[in-house]
């Protein structure tokens, strides 16, 4: 069983960091290509970054400079360190995995997903 677990989120204020961990089980962590989305309440899931089994290394506009994605294949993990956050960073963050290292801002790309991570940043 395929198990993607996200931690690290919280309550910051505009101009803090922070990084979110997810701990992945139950697959071939080096095959998969990780990303990680968000969604704010009322809008679509965002595509926020994605790192593929070689650490290839893509990033959406919105976060580009403010956002590094990072994979350690033999500890099954993959981190997003996020600084300079904005209230426009709020929402649930999560974590994919995606077998298939294509379209990977797509978020119908991936074959499983975690539960979610809260991140709300106050101005």
């Amino acid at each position: 069983q395929v198990q993607l677990v996200e931690s690290g989120g919280g309550l910051v204020q505009t101009g803090d960091s922070l990084r979110l961990s997810c701990a992945a089980s139950g697959l071939t962590f080096s095959r998969y290509a990780m990303g990680w989305f968000r969604q704010a309440p009322g809008k679509e899931r965002e595509f926020v970054a994605a790192i593929t089994g070689s650490s290839s290394t893509y990033y959406a506009d919105s976060v580009k400079g403010r956002v590094t994605i990072s994979r350690d294949n033999a500890r099954n993990g993959v981190w997003l360190q996020m600084v300079s956050l904005i209230p426009g960073d709020t929402a649930v963050y999560y974590c994919g995995a995606a077998i298939y290292d294509g379209r990977l801002y797509s978020a119908s790309t991936y074959n499983y997903w975690g539960q979610g991570t809260q991140v709300t940043v106050t101005p």
